[in-house]
């Protein structure tokens, strides 16, 4: 099946899709994204993403290039046009394309739009949340705004791409003070030795997950003690629970850090229950 693109104002095939050479996010990264997680062929947590989306535009002061209104059509006919039931819906949005210069373009341009969809191996989905996840630890080398879904992604890349030479599946970065951050694209947790769940408050460092923000709600309707305080990587060690949290991976267990096993080296009860919950009785048709 031919993967179609909404690009700009019109629906065109993925391989003959394009913007222009002189797009900012092309030149300076000048750009930001959001992602949507597919479940039963609908979109998940719709609302908080497209919330997280305004707010990062607002960040870098760039306009919505449509209304809300008119991009929760397009999400979803990008998602119809793919036949996606369970994946992602992909939105990046740039300043525009201008004369390459450092600052903004004056007069103001048109802001580019681009929004893609895939569907993702359930199998491999499967496999992570019934094995666990390796994980390895690096320095945390990203830019002060990680609040802002920019594309900026370099730094995260690298951190990935160790992570898979090393045989893992994420990489966890440390602050400058011994303290995890977050993975590279994902938000970190343990269950620390006294059975609280950890992970770090909200602030520039880290990305403001949606799937992190529900997982709360439920760990705390659940009478689960929340922490939202930065661990070491020793702690993380001793956790008796590891696991991460994003749109395409809620609740990941992990099952190791650094080749340390984590626990008993098996997915732990708790993060079972808050993804069994998340997930509730959705369907991936």
């Amino acid at each position: 099946m031919t993967e179609i693109a909404y690009v700009n104002g019109a629906y065109a095939p993925v391989r003959s899709a394009a913007v222009s050479i002189l797009d900012r996010g092309f030149q300076f990264g000048d750009a930001v994204y959001e992602v949507w997680p597919v479940r039963g062929g609908k979109l998940r947590d719709a609302d908080a993403h497209l919330l997280r989306l305004w707010r990062s535009l607002r960040e870098l002061r760039i306009p919505a290039p449509m209304s809300e209104a008119a991009l929760r059509l397009v999400l979803e006919e990008v998602r119809r046009r793919n036949r996606v039931g369970f994946g992602i819906v992909y939105l990046q949005i740039s300043r525009g394309a201008a004369p390459r210069d450092h600052a903004f373009p004056a007069p103001a341009v048109t802001p580019t739009l681009v929004i893609t969809a895939k569907t993702l191996d359930r199998s491999a989905f499967e496999k992570r949340v019934t094995e666990g996840v390796k994980v390895i630890t690096v320095p945390d080398i990203r830019w002060a705004r990680r609040d802002i879904k920019s594309v900026n992604l370099l730094p995260n890349a690298l951190a990935r791409q160790a992570a898979k030479e090393a045989g893992a599946f994420e990489a966890w970065l440390v602050d400058d003070e011994g303290y995890i951050t977050e993975a590279t694209a994902s938000n970190a947790w343990i269950v620390d030795a006294d059975g609280q769940l950890r992970t770090r408050g909200l602030s520039n460092d880290i990305l403001h997950g949606v799937t992190r923000a529900k997982l709360i709600e439920i760990a705390r309707e659940r009478q689960i003690q929340v922490v939202e305080t930065p661990f070491t990587i020793a702690e993380a060690k001793a956790a008796r629970e590891a696991f991460i949290s994003a749109a395409t991976n809620p609740a990941t267990p992990v099952v190791a850090i650094d080749g340390a096993m984590i626990g008993d080296g098996r997915p732990g009860p708790i993060t079972k229950s808050l993804r069994d919950a998340y997930l509730g009785t959705e369907s991936a048709e």
